[in-house]
């Protein structure tokens, strides 16, 4: 019976899991090595210690109704796309709202999680803690590890020849980044197209003398900024899109999506990519079309090798005179304080059982939350496995023996470890995660049902976007504002633009409704085709 669990890690994952374990009856105490909540999310100045921050400038790449925790929404006042400043503030007011931080213990580092010798009956854990040079023995019944992936900077310098032996400019990776004041009127080469590639290399051409950014990958870019001006994943990432998507063959699929990216403009004459790849990545960047149009940033293929202060590249052209080599290649994970049996068999989150549960325990006692990529919001999926965990752990939820957990996992898993540079491709649907969770936990909602008792919530969680308040209409933890939220989520969307109205303003997207009404029909067969 498990009643003490230990939460590691007090960001998002770590607050909401302390908060459903409190929901389930059971008695969380979370481990948080620094000084406060917030975890990456939480910007400083200092690049010293080993905690990972996001920089200065960061903008939130998915909107606040599409990442807010499912029973608590943002303020309605906040902007849809956040700075770091608003979603630590959002996190403080959710943990005062739960009283969480009573259940942390803050500069408490997590030194081991090891089994205990009757693990087998018990499936219990010896977490060993260290705070002010004191350690601490604790027992816990069950351990959450909220610890991200945001861990380990992953800087490949082996791929580079001449980086470390020759190039006598500065070598560092983005962790080390906050902001442009050190990079003013220089050359920068950055490496690596991911989201915080192409950010960085934006702010970098404000005051950089020349900004280079080099990729060997496809790299579709879009907009934060959908049709008449709505948040693209409110948009975007609906039920009725992700039925079309499960309906239509993939090589149609595919075609019809790179046109859509090609719509804004023609990534091929940009160098940054082809309707012919089948391996690509996205990024989420408004500025980086027009740095490249006007010159500010050069787009370069991958670095062949680096002389003393030039960079060669794969193509046979050269850039003379880099100060400075900026990698944004990701990070690793790792879980350094879970025993070696343990953490050796997670090398990658398709090692999990549903991305959470390692199936070789013979107790599934402990879960890895947030160690996930989605088309959409982390913290919202975190939030999602977070429910269905505890469930598992007090009881509601059952697992299947791990022998069928292992087949599923090995079914699953890629058969070569990939580095961040590749996880991109490991992405999984939002709204194909999320409701395979939910259903697991028994709070997916099931649109047949509603077009019987409440058509126009049916049509919006249909046709709308597919919102985190979806999962609270049914089951365990439901909540009763859930269906207010859906139904006013346009309005919380628009309200922080409200500072001059015009007299022809709309609430929300126009033709919504009549669109819903005409397709009613595909509404009722995706209801009967996802309810089998």
């Amino acid at each position: 019976m498990v009643r003490r669990v230990a939460v590691i890690g007090a960001g998002a994952g770590g607050l909401v899991s302390v908060k459903c374990c409190l929901e389930e009856g059971l008695e969380p105490t979370c481990f948080e090595s620094s000084e406060d909540i917030g975890g990456i999310w939480r910007y400083t100045d200092s690049t010293d210690s080993r905690r990972v921050s996001v920089y200065r400038s960061v903008i939130s790449n998915t909107s606040k109704e599409m990442s807010c925790f499912s029973d608590f929404p943002f303020p309605q006042d906040f902007p849809s796309y956040l700075p770091h400043s608003l979603v630590l503030e959002y996190f403080r007011m959710y943990a005062r709202h739960f009283d969480l931080l009573r259940h942390v213990r803050f500069q408490t580092t997590v030194l081991s999680v090891r089994k205990r010798s009757d693990f087998a009956t018990s499936g219990q854990w010896e977490v060993v803690t260290e705070a002010g040079g004191v350690r601490e023995s604790h027992v816990f019944d069950a351990v959450m590890v909220c610890t991200g992936h945001y861990q380990e900077p992953y800087l490949p310098l082996a791929s580079f020849p001449g980086i470390e032996s020759r190039f006598k400019g500065q070598c560092l990776h983005s962790r080390e980044y906050r902001d442009v004041q050190d990079f003013r009127g220089k050359r920068v080469l950055v490496v690596g197209i991911g989201n915080t590639g192409g950010d960085l290399s934006v702010e970098l051409s404000h005051v950089a003398a020349k900004v280079f950014l080099s990729t060997r990958s496809h790299t579709w870019v879009l907009s934060r900024v959908a049709d008449h001006g709505f948040p693209r994943d409110m948009v975007g990432t609906t039920r009725f899109n992700h039925l079309l998507e499960w309906l239509l063959p993939s090589v149609l699929a595919r075609r019809i999506k790179f046109q859509k990216f090609n719509s804004w403009f023609n990534h091929t004459n940009y160098g940054l990519a082809s309707s012919r790849s089948s391996k690509f990545k996205v990024i989420i960047n408004e500025e980086l079309p027009f740095c490249l149009l006007s010159g500010t940033v050069v787009l370069k293929p991958n670095v062949k090798e680096f002389t003393e202060s030039s960079a060669v590249f794969e193509d046979g052209t050269t850039e003379e005179n880099i100060d400075v080599v900026l990698f944004a290649t990701g990070y690793n994970f790792s879980f350094p304080f879970l025993e070696e049996s343990v953490g050796r068999a997670i090398d990658d989150n398709r090692s999990l059982y549903k991305c959470i549960f390692p199936p070789q325990l013979e107790k599934p006692t402990l879960a890895i939350i947030g160690l996930i990529q989605l088309t959409g919001s982390i913290m919202v999926g975190s939030e999602m496995q977070a429910r269905w965990v505890t469930g598992v752990f007090a009881g509601w939820n059952k697992l299947p023996p791990p022998s069928r957990m292992m087949a599923e996992v090995l079914k699953s898993k890629p058969p070569v470890k990939r580095n961040p540079s590749e996880r991109e491709n490991l992405k999984m649907s939002f709204i194909g995660y999320m409701d395979k969770i939910a259903a697991c936990a028994g709070v997916k909602p099931s649109v047949t049902r509603l077009l019987l008792t409440d058509p126009q919530l049916a049509l919006a969680i249909f046709f709308g976007p597919c919102s985190p308040y979806q999962y609270r209409l049914v089951g365990r933890g439901s909540w009763s504002g859930a269906r207010a939220a859906i139904l006013s989520q346009w309005q919380r969307t628009l309200k922080p633009l409200r500072t001059r109205v015009l007299a022809d303003s709309s609430n929300s997207p126009s033709s919504w409704c009549w669109m819903c009404l005409l397709a009613l029909p595909a509404a009722l067969t995706a209801g009967f085709l996802f309810s089998k």
